[in-house]
């Protein structure tokens, strides 16, 4: 007997994930934005050792801003995501490493978010997204493989 996972519940999970994904980003890009201002950003970057703090707080902010819509929308979601991804590695480097693992100050949720923000990049935005529409391209997931088969 062979199990296989469905294409309706992989692309209903890639949803959910690029959903709540984008949502966060869209969320922190807009705190970057509004609550702390560039300035304010840039002067955190510029406490970290960052180069060009002022033009890193634009690019992250645009990044988070820009490409957590992307995901929310299934646009350009392997770019937006791989973006993301670099943004959060590098923010686990320079700014959580120290502090542990551990939240509130460690590096747990900004790795979490990294590696979730790859496995998008490695999956691809799945059937409900723009990415779909407009390339209509079949998901990169081959959901033929079985995922467990009872020995005989």
């Amino acid at each position: 007997m062979c199990q296989s996972v469905s294409s309706p519940s992989v692309d209903r999970g890639l949803l959910l994930i690029r959903l709540a994904l984008g949502l966060v980003f869209v969320m922190h890009g807009w705190q970057k934005l509004a609550v702390f201002g560039v300035a304010g950003t840039a002067g955190f970057m510029a406490s970290l050792g960052l180069p060009f703090p002022t033009l890193s707080a634009v690019a992250v902010i645009a990044v988070e801003l820009i490409g957590g819509l992307m995901l929310v929308a299934g646009a350009g979601t392997r770019i937006a995501s791989a973006l993301l991804s670099f943004s959060m590695l590098v923010a686990v480097v320079t700014a959580h490493a120290a502090s542990g693992f551990f939240l509130p100050n460690g590096y747990e949720f900004a790795l979490t978010m990294a590696v979730v923000s790859l496995a998008v990049v490695l999956t691809g935005a799945g059937r409900y997204s723009v990415d779909a529409r407009v390339f209509g391209r079949a998901p990169v997931l081959d959901y033929t493989t079985p995922v467990y088969r009872k020995p005989a």
